[in-house]
């Protein structure tokens, strides 16, 4: 009898990490890609039709830096969220939230090298010197490479530990991240407020979870 009860209960936790795995992979794994990507989408549609309010420069440069901070904090959520749903394998869509990261960063930056500089690199350098927030969101994007470029699985078996300490460096960038936006906004706080609480939440947990490991 035992045996049986035995065979049940592995039948029973396969088919629970089976369903949890479909239930990300068809249904939450879409949902935040199409939640994420649509702010860019827009940001195209806004451009072919000309709709993008009377300083576009301005639009593209605070809406993908805006995505870039909502997509990082996706990604910081997504362990605590993995820990409190009792969902392990939400971890799997991380790379995809950070992938996201980077591209709106690195959108983020073009724009304001081409549009707002006009690719004038003497100024580029003296804004990133002078300007310490916008020293500070550059050097969140430099941080942002070496993470992107050893996100795929092959290179986290390669690397081992290494890859885990490489990739403590998000907890950095999404300091340096709400620091660079929050440094920038000179009336409403509001916003800036939110983010700062969100992370320390978010960097709370990571403190708490590590100690108790």
């Amino acid at each position: 009898m035992g045996w049986i009860l035995g065979d049940s209960s592995k039948v029973a936790t396969q088919s629970g990490v089976r369903k949890s795995r479909n239930l990300i992979r068809f249904f939450i794994k879409p949902l935040v890609f199409l939640w994420l990507a649509a702010a860019g989408i827009d940001l195209v549609w806004g451009i072919i039709a000309e709709d993008l309010g009377p300083d576009p420069h301005k639009t593209l440069l605070l809406t993908t830096g805006l995505w870039a901070l909502n997509s990082l904090m996706v990604t910081l959520a997504i362990r605590p969220m993995s820990k409190w749903f009792h969902w392990p394998l939400l971890i799997t869509i991380r790379r995809m939230t950070g992938l996201f990261v980077f591209f709106y960063a690195s959108a983020h930056l073009w724009v304001f090298v081409q549009f707002i500089l006009g690719f004038d690199w003497s100024s580029v350098v003296n804004e990133i010197i002078k300007r310490p927030y916008i020293t500070i969101g550059f050097t969140s994007w430099l941080l942002l490479i070496p993470l992107t470029l050893t996100s795929p699985k092959a290179m986290r078996r390669k690397m081992g530990q290494s890859w885990i300490k490489l990739h403590k460096l998000v907890y950095l960038i999404g300091i340096f991240a709400v620091w660079h936006y929050t440094w920038q906004v000179k009336l409403d706080l509001t916003s800036p407020v939110l983010y700062i609480v969100l992370l320390f939440i978010l960097l709370g947990w990571r403190d708490y979870h590590s100690r108790k490991q």
